[in-house]
């Protein structure tokens, strides 16, 4: 009777909480779905990532913040592709300080990188007790360092970059997979979307002259695109449930596959990813929602937007209509970005929030609950400046 007792009071105390939770907490984000300045939204998310460096006392970029708290501590893996936005952006609008600060981000990822070159797994830990290597994160880096090498020149991210390619090469099968190395979260081996890695790996292959990393790269491109389902669909292809992924870690996957597609003009790659995005574009309805997750038909396992998947999802048909085209993939881009603006708090008093993007609408679903996420807020911001630089042309 105790057992059943004190089962009872956690319920009820779950359940106090939890009312708590959508009464109190989940109005502080709170966005206006009329709003649809595209500009503004993209000047609030920057400079709201630029708060998000600041916060710390080091020079990578927070986590994110729950409503109502503190901004956490630096996360060293989306740092690193945050610094490849913040290089693209600075050269493309000759904004010095974006270029600067992604400098600082990229010396901060040098500072902690691993004895073996690695990036660290999770968020910075100052004295990790034991500290794990991490495949994708040291792909997302390298996108960063990348960026970089080819920015400023400067031999000291180029020395880090050849650290991180060579480990990931150490570590990898012979068919092009990573198995060791791989999140410890990650069930089974299910981390298809090493791809993503694969790309970093290859665009430090590029920006170095290395063709092994070009080619390591390729034979992960190979190995992700031989899982394909005829349909689009990718298994093994999220952290948590492989059956039904999260819309995020199909996202990373289209992502390298157009990336490395990009770089080594292999078109098999491009088209892989586009069977996906096509699949998306099927199931999206005339909001610009896309389900946080999906099974193997691309039916609906999830009634949540992922909407840091959303956006990386347009930054796919924004890529695919530049290299062909089709109309029809900037309007795509165009239906979810309003979904995207609809959903971002842009008004906010609270700076810790306002321009940060919710992992996900509602803000109490699964996927970065309560929680403004830096790379929601990093895709949204590459997802509104593809829509703009496209429709300037």
């Amino acid at each position: 009777m105790t057992n059943l007792l004190q089962k009872v009071r956690g319920r009820l105390a779950n359940l106090r909480e939890r009312r708590r939770e959508i009464n109190e907490i989940a109005p502080l984000y709170s966005p206006d779905p009329a709003d649809l300045d595209i500009e503004r939204h993209l000047a609030e998310a920057i400079a709201w990532q630029k708060r998000a460096q600041d916060a710390g006392t080091d020079r990578g970029v927070s986590y994110g913040v729950l409503f109502g708290d503190d901004f956490d501590v630096s996360y060293p893996e989306t740092t690193g592709y945050i610094c490849q936005t913040f290089v693209d952006l600075g050269a493309l609008y000759n904004d010095q300080e974006l270029i600067d600060r992604a400098i600082a981000m990229g010396d901060w990822e040098i500072d902690i990188q691993m004895p073996e070159g690695a990036v660290m797994g999770g968020k910075y830990n100052a004295n990790p007790t034991t500290p794990t290597p991490a495949v994708f994160n040291t792909g997302m880096v390298l996108l960063g360092w990348s960026a970089l090498i080819r920015q400023t020149g400067e031999e000291r991210f180029a020395a880090a970059a050849r650290r991180a390619c060579d480990w990931l090469l150490e570590v990898q099968e012979a068919d092009g997979n990573w198995i060791s190395g791989n999140s410890e979260f990650a069930i089974g081996g299910a981390s298809l979307y090493n791809v993503k890695a694969a790309w970093g790996l290859c665009e430090a292959g590029v920006a170095l002259g290395n063709d092994e990393y070009v080619q390591a790269a390729i034979r992960n491109a190979e190995y992700c695109i031989a899982q394909q389902h005829d349909n689009g669909w990718f298994p093994n292809c999220c952290i948590h449930d492989s059956n039904n992924p999260l819309l995020h870690t199909l996202a990373y996957t289209m992502q390298g596959l157009i990336g490395i597609g990009k770089l080594t003009k292999r078109q098999d790659f491009i088209e892989a990813a586009r069977r996906t995005a096509d699949a998306q574009a099927r199931i999206m309805d005339d909001t610009g929602f896309l389900p946080a997750r999906q099974n193997s038909r691309f039916g609906v396992a999830d009634n949540s937007c992922c909407l840091t998947g959303s956006a990386q999802t347009s930054i796919v048909w924004s890529e695919l209509y530049v290299l062909t085209g089709d109309a029809r993939y900037r309007d795509y881009a165009r239906k979810v970005n309003r979904y995207l603006m609809a959903h971002h708090d842009i008004c906010n008093a609270d700076e810790r929030i306002r321009g940060g993007l919710s992992g996900s609408w509602p803000v109490t679903a699964k996927y970065g609950r309560l929680k403004i996420l830096n790379w929601a807020t990093k895709f949204l911001i590459d997802a509104l400046s593809y829509q703009l630089r496209n429709e300037s042309q």
